[in-house]
């Protein structure tokens, strides 16, 4: 269940805190969990598409998502539950001796979850409310640097609803990251990153095009930090001309005088026929898979 938590920064909900035996003894008993935790934790809950999910498996929470946490747990830690309907009863506990954060992901295609935890540490909550007071005192947004790189480049900002706010003064179909140049240095900066973009690229494509010709002959397994394995190696297929001719000239679908792949599909497909194929006599080429262990 969602507590409310605020102190003299920040006001959010988190989405899980776990008691653990000696700050349950306070409450009323009613109120207790039935089992408590070995150390009071926040949890927070956050779901990810099957696109983010190798990221969250390789890296975990992002650094904005240990922000957000540490953040209530700092609230929790200095000040304690908010003092509104619904958990007076918590608010009366007063400043909370938080011993973890957990992670717990979920994704939302197939239902996987994965957990990751770490020990609160005040100095980090310190810096997060720090990092909110910088942001704070900003005049002008423009001087803090941007989370993400923008529409078109990241989902999160394809359907921000702050989008036009964030990205504002462009014309349609012109890119809205033009708004970031605004003189010859800006130019001149992005002239350098775009190089250097090019070099990275062109150095990490030779790297992995040497380590996929060292791993051509390597069985499937786990490898340290890695998960190999293999799809692919299956006979290669394509469409059967002259099956196809027959299949015309017995459904009384008339040929064309050149043979013509694509029309030939379509008209078996219209017809409601199925489309033949034919071994080539080659195979479908072997794509590497490598995920976390």
């Amino acid at each position: 269940m969602e507590r409310s938590v605020q102190d003299n920064l920040i006001r959010g909900h988190v989405d899980v805190v776990q008691l653990d035996a000696v700050t349950a003894t306070r409450l009323p008993a009613r109120h207790r969990p039935a089992i408590p935790a070995d150390v009071l934790t926040v949890e927070d809950v956050k779901t990810k598409s099957t696109y983010l999910w190798d990221r969250v498996l390789r890296y975990g929470a992002t650094a904005a998502e240990l922000r957000q946490v540490q953040l209530y747990a700092g609230a929790l830690f200095e000040v304690g539950f908010e003092d509104v309907p619904g958990q007076r009863y918590l608010s009366r506990l007063g400043p909370l001796n938080i011993g973890r954060i957990r992670f717990r992901f979920i994704n939302r295609d197939s239902g996987a979850e994965h957990v990751q935890e770490i020990d609160f540490d005040p100095q980090r909550a310190a810096e997060a409310q720090w990092w909110v007071e910088r942001v704070r005192e900003t005049g002008d947004p423009e001087e803090m640097p941007r989370d993400f790189n923008g529409p078109g480049l990241d989902a999160i900002c394809d359907y921000c609803p702050f989008r036009s706010l964030c990205w504002p003064g462009t014309a349609p179909g012109v890119p809205e990251q033009t708004a970031l140049i605004r003189d010859d240095a800006d130019r001149e900066q992005a002239l350098i990153d775009y190089v250097k973009g090019h070099e990275l690229a062109s150095e990490g494509d030779r790297v992995k095009k040497f380590a996929r010709k060292k791993l051509d002959q390597s069985p499937e397994g786990i490898y340290g930090p890695n998960k190999l394995s293999w799809r692919g190696g299956n006979d290669e297929e394509k469409d059967d001309v002259e099956a196809m001719v027959d299949l015309h000239e017995v459904a009384g679908i008339p040929v064309p005088m050149t043979p013509d792949v694509n029309r030939m599909v379509k008209n078996l497909k219209d017809a409601g026929l199925a489309i033949p194929r034919r071994k080539t006599g080659k195979k479908t080429p072997a794509v590497i898979n490598i995920a976390p262990a």
